[in-house]
């Protein structure tokens, strides 16, 4: 099985990078998006673009859903009446067992994307073809879609430079509240601190910009991630709260050895995660 027209629906940083890579890779696109000027745009970086939903998906073999999930059940509905016989639907968002859900309800054939790849850039202008290049692609099966949709589904993704992995929803959304949103809330924690002093950010170098640099995410898209997965990451905040605790606790009491035994054990685990 493969994938002769791909339609992408919504032309932004992810939607507008799997269009340059698989166009680089020879195979049809189309991106539809429901804003003229964005549309426009993703004409003149190279790309076929469409406001018209039906024309973009009615002849493509694989349907990618490049919005946040809150939308997708509209698109599911407004879509699901001209699906070409054997069409696949995917995504490349951040949750899974919701996307599922949703595609469910609707009886759409649906195997989830998620290509652990992105910027804190937005915007079809912040495209790129190379930006899933070595990247993880965790695909989630929870309706048990045939093996061959499956591997079309993994090749699609190996073929842009990914390395897929197959898992079902809740372990996937178990999994990213810790390596992906996680970071992102403490990285947003973080900067919220450090700059609580104007002028203290004359100082700032290397390491700030480091652990910071994803708080400059989109506020709007990052909030929608977290309140979709919001057990997972609460769950996760809660134990990153024990380890801040541990810390404080050190810290009261100046224990210099103890907090040191801590901070190695942590740099242990991060460079041995086995």
């Amino acid at each position: 099985m493969s994938f002769s027209r791909i339609a992408i629906l919504g032309p932004g940083l992810l939607g507008g990078s799997v269009g340059l890579a698989a166009y680089g890779a020879g195979q049809e696109v189309i991106l539809w998006g429901r804003n003229p000027e964005r549309v426009e745009i993703t004409r003149k970086i190279g790309l076929e673009a469409t406001t018209d939903l039906d024309g973009a998906v009615k002849e493509a073999d694989l349907i990618i859903l490049a919005v946040p999930v809150g939308v997708m059940g509209l698109l599911f509905e407004s879509i699901r009446g001209n699906l070409k016989p054997g069409a696949i639907v995917t995504d490349v968002g951040s949750v899974k067992a919701l996307p599922h859900k949703v595609a469910n309800e609707h009886g759409i054939p649906f195997i989830g994307s998620h290509p652990m790849a992105g910027s804190e850039q937005t915007g079809i202008e912040a495209a790129r073809a190379d930006l899933f290049k070595g990247a993880a692609c965790a695909l989630t099966n929870d309706q048990e879609r045939p093996n061959e949709e499956l591997r079309a589904v993994a090749r699609f993704w190996e073929n842009l430079g990914c390395v897929t992995s197959v898992m079902n929803s809740k372990d996937h959304d178990r999994a990213v509240a810790r390596i992906s949103h996680l970071p992102h809330a403490m990285a947003v924690a973080t900067a919220g601190a450090a700059l609580r002093f104007p002028g203290d950010e004359f100082l700032a170098a290397g390491g700030f910009r480091d652990t910071t640099r994803v708080a400059g995410g989109d506020p709007e898209m990052w909030a929608e991630i977290m309140v979709e997965n919001r057990a997972a990451v609460t769950a996760a905040l809660l134990d990153a709260q024990e380890e801040m605790r541990e810390m404080l606790d050190h810290l009261a009491k100046s224990d210099k050895k103890g907090l040191k035994s801590y901070l190695a054990e942590v740099k242990a685990r991060k460079e041995n995660p086995s």
